[in-house]
């Protein structure tokens, strides 16, 4: 039994236990509940592989990327995508949000909303460098991981020959939490399972319903994202085949779907792109830092639409400078918000705050928050793979032979 589903391609057995989660949540309802520890069972599992996972990825793929003229072309290419694609979100969620009439004549209920800490740009900026780096490590701080793995990357670099035992340190580091990953991720149907079950016997098909416009319209902005402007760039920037790559993204969409964690779907992220033949180097480079700083659906198509709802159900009507600044600093705020704890909700403060809507009305939208998150990860995480592949040919860390196979599983030890 087990010899047969192991023959079972890896992306099918992630679909059936997605399926046959929603299946059971529907029919058990909030009894369903109780598979939710198949589920944070797995999350946990994914969890402790990211503070070293990160860490010695990025080291590993500055030695390996060499001179820094290269670095700094791919990492100025990467910023630009995410900033290009960040842009393209907040109008097509500027564009759904004013076409669709989502708040209607509803009456919003509003209650006390906890004030909410947002810092600013240059103390985000100052929060990125981390006071110490063990700490950092064990709290999980990605994005002062991030730094820190990169500064470790290149000075290993600059001294040479002397660093070589500490780079083959980590290197070997390297390989073994990526053989980890692999043992982890065979519990990814298993976990999806739990979690698409609990998701769905808790909020159920009822709940959703008088927020359905809503959540309706950030999937078909979401969608619309995915399939013409991921798929275009795939297509016309890299001339590769769009269904190739979706086919190939799909195990990562699924568990970013169900799990609405971009850092908790890395691994599996990192073996989608391996994939698709992005190179080991590269995918560990522009990876973890697309799960930080490119958050087309948290930063771009989340808050234009949330804002134009809440304008919707309060009444306060908007002209066109008001969707230029909600654009604006919905893309920003992606980026200068990044690693902040419930950024989205975060992005979505300084989206509101910068165009004088009521902040009560967040606490209307957090109830359906994690449905809302599901497409709104699935979005980040295809993006991360789109600029691996895209930004990667343009830089030769593509094997377009790999990408073009049949088979999804990778044949790389970076899976």
């Amino acid at each position: 039994m087990i010899k047969m589903i192991q023959r079972i391609p890896f992306w099918q057995q992630v679909l059936a236990g997605f399926g046959l989660g929603a299946i059971v949540g529907l029919i058990f309802g909030p009894d369903a509940a109780s598979l939710k520890p198949l589920g944070d069972l797995f999350i946990a599992a994914i969890k402790m592989l990211v503070a070293p996972l990160i860490f010695c990825a990025i080291v590993v793929s500055i030695t390996s990327l060499g001179n820094s003229a290269n670095l700094k072309r791919l990492s100025l290419k990467t910023l630009g995508m995410f900033m290009f694609t960040g842009t393209i979100a907040s109008l097509i969620g500027l564009t759904i949000g004013s076409l669709i009439d989502m708040g209607g004549s509803m009456e919003l209920v509003t209650s006390e909303v906890r004030e909410r800490n947002v810092p600013g740009f240059a103390q985000v900026l100052l929060d990125m460098i981390p006071v110490n780096p063990f700490a950092s490590l064990a709290e999980g701080k990605v994005l002062q991981i991030i730094v820190f793995a990169a500064l470790v990357g290149i000075a290993i670099n600059t001294v040479g020959e002397k660093a070589e035992p500490l780079k083959k340190t980590i290197e070997a580091g390297a390989e073994v939490m990526f053989q980890l990953t692999r043992m982890v991720l065979k519990l990814t149907p298993i976990g999806v399972f739990g979690l698409m079950a609990w998701v769905i016997g808790k909020y159920g098909l009822e709940t959703l319903l008088p927020l359905s416009k809503f959540i309706g319209a950030i999937y078909l902005a979401a969608l619309i994202h995915i399939l013409f402007v991921y798929g275009g760039l795939i297509k016309f920037a890299a001339k590769l085949s769009p269904l190739k790559f979706f086919r190939k993204a799909m195990p990562a969409q699924l568990i970013a779907f169900s799990t609405a964690s971009s850092f908790g779907t890395l691994p599996a992220t990192t073996r989608c792109a391996s994939s698709m033949g992005v190179s080991k180097q590269y995918s560990a480079f522009v990876l973890p830092m697309g799960a930080t700083m490119n958050m087309d659906g948290c930063g771009g198509i989340y808050p234009a639409i949330a804002a134009i709802f809440i304008a919707q159900i309060y009444g306060i009507p908007l002209d066109m400078t008001d969707y230029m600044l909600i654009a604006v600093t919905a893309t920003v705020a992606s980026v200068g918000t990044a690693g902040v704890p419930g950024s989205a909700m975060v992005m979505l403060t300084v989206t509101l705050g910068a165009v004088g809507l009521p902040l009560e009305g967040i606490a209307f939208i957090a109830a359906i928050d994690r449905v809302i998150d599901m497409i709104r990860t699935c979005t980040n995480v295809t993006g991360d793979m789109m600029t691996a592949v895209v930004v990667g040919k343009s830089e030769g860390q593509l094997d377009e032979v790999q990408f073009n196979k049949d088979e999804i599983e990778p044949q790389t030890a970076s899976a």
